[in-house]
């Protein structure tokens, strides 16, 4: 049963991945840059208005967060559960070596 949960796992985990990539890429860069410039006193709108999601004349504002939270929230709890099955099946199987 942990084989096939554990596929079934990585199969939701892969197909998820390449869709939340880029949003999640877009969203943690230009914040760090944004952070920077505001920093150092330059003011950047254009960026703030890409990490948004306004891209040009694609405006993703009220939903773009959202997205990218269900997107992340996904990723770890898929990726919570692989691990947790990782753990489990070591501490279950004897250690060979000892």
């Amino acid at each position: 049963m942990n084989n096939r949960k554990s596929a079934q796992l990585h199969k939701i985990h892969r197909s998820i991945a390449p869709i939340v990539v880029l949003p999640l890429l877009i969203s943690a860069i230009t914040g760090a840059i944004y952070q920077i410039t505001d920093l150092s006193g330059n003011e950047a709108k254009w960026l703030l208005e890409v990490h948004k999601g306004n891209f040009g004349s694609l405006k993703l504002e009220t939903i773009y967060p959202f997205l990218n939270a269900l997107g992340l929230l996904a990723m770890l709890a898929t990726g919570s559960q692989m691990l947790l099955l990782i753990w489990r099946n070591s501490r279950q199987r004897p250690d060979v070596d000892r």
